[in-house]
């Protein structure tokens, strides 16, 4: 595995320096990483060899692949691949989306570098990555900013944060929709978790992120940043108390077997967010286009809805496994975040604009 890894690793860094010898500029940079799948499928060619076969009566003249960390059972790529089919039909054939699912053109942060290259045209990545790119894109992840999934779906149908995600075409692509697998609870190998007491000296595996490390610290445990590949087995030997993340991914990752203790912090909703290269966007006919954009915002509530409906699915899956809910008080840890979601807000004036159109959606 380890050599099948690093051969991908090589390909990738030989596309990105044929790309960057081509364009004359270097991909931004990217600080952060979030989840990887449960399971990878490196393939010989990360650029040609898709994993996902579309329908093949809608294939478009033009396919416009995009890279995915997970399964292609997840209601994320299941919205990818429901916008390639309202795409082809808009666009009368003319484009369509290839999903490349379970990270076989890399981790997020590797697919993002290639969009912004531009030997990827797409890619849908954890706003932590935008984050380690635009720093600005901090709030949009902050823990506690929105008050429900339903709050978060308002904000991202709204339109309102279209110019903000504009501004990282100074980084050679477009954010034309953002998505959410639902709200992130934290869940532990020894018992529930309901009040910052009771966090305090756990160590929490959190995204690789700053923003998220700080999180944790907050509502009282210790953050630990790790690659998602490595949770399981830390929990397993007592590296780490615990986790955190949204209820789907918790279970497509079997980490109810290592923390079968899920308490509902519902603390965090990082959104994802779906990336094309500008290049490329700009490329399109101008009725094309549109197309793109408009479908991308229209199928924001479908995976809102799709996701609604497996969470359900979900946690009764995980308590015929015998994972134990705990329903939690969270006055106390919005308590403690709320200087936190003043300095990420305050960082700039992007930032400031971006959480008053957040709160102007309660």
């Amino acid at each position: 595995m380890k050599n099948r890894k690093s051969l991908i690793a090589i390909l990738l860094a030989v596309v990105m320096m044929l790309c960057i010898a081509g364009c004359g500029e270097p991909a931004a940079p990217v600080e952060t990483d979030d989840s990887t799948p449960a399971t990878q499928t490196p393939v010989s060619d990360p650029v040609t060899e898709p994993t996902a076969e579309p329908d093949a009566e809608k294939v478009g003249q033009t396919v416009l692949r995009c890279a995915f960390n997970q399964s292609i059972e997840n209601p994320e790529a299941q919205t990818l691949l429901k916008l390639s089919d309202d795409l082809y039909d808009a666009t009368e054939g003319r484009y369509s989306i290839e999903v490349y699912p379970n990270e076989t053109l890399g981790a997020q942060k590797e697919t993002l570098e290639l969009v912004t290259a531009g030997a990827l045209e797409m890619c849908l990545v954890a706003n932590t990555i935008i984050e380690g790119v635009a720093s600005d894109f901090a709030i949009l992840g902050t823990p506690y900013v929105y008050d429900s999934i339903d709050h978060q779906e308002k904000v991202f149908v709204s339109g309102k944060l279209d110019e903000f995600f504009a501004s990282t075409e100074q980084y050679n692509f477009n954010i034309i929709a953002a998505y959410s697998l639902g709200s992130r609870s934290v869940y532990t190998k020894n018992g529930p978790v309901t009040s910052p007491e009771e966090m305090a000296g756990l160590k929490i595996r959190v995204m690789q992120s700053d923003t998220m490390v700080q999180m944790i610290n907050y509502m009282g445990g210790v953050g630990t940043p790790m690659a998602q590949g490595e949770v399981y087995s830390a929990i397993q030997t007592g590296m780490l108390d615990g986790a955190e993340n949204n209820i789907i991914t918790y279970t497509d990752l079997l980490q109810y077997e290592v923390a079968p203790y899920y308490s509902y912090t519902n603390h965090l909703m990082v959104p994802d967010e779906l990336c094309i290269n500008s290049a490329v966007l700009a490329s399109m006919p101008e009725a094309d286009r549109e197309a793109l954009l408009r479908l991308a915002k229209e199928s924001i509530p479908y995976c809102f809805d799709l996701c609604e409906e497996l969470r359900d699915d979900y946690r009764a899956t995980c308590e015929d496994y015998g994972v134990i809910f705990t329903e939690v008080d969270i006055t106390p840890f919005q308590e403690n975040m709320a200087p936190f979601i003043q300095e990420v807000a305050n960082r700039s004036e992007a930032s400031q604009a971006a959480y008053e159109i957040i709160l102007s959606e309660r």
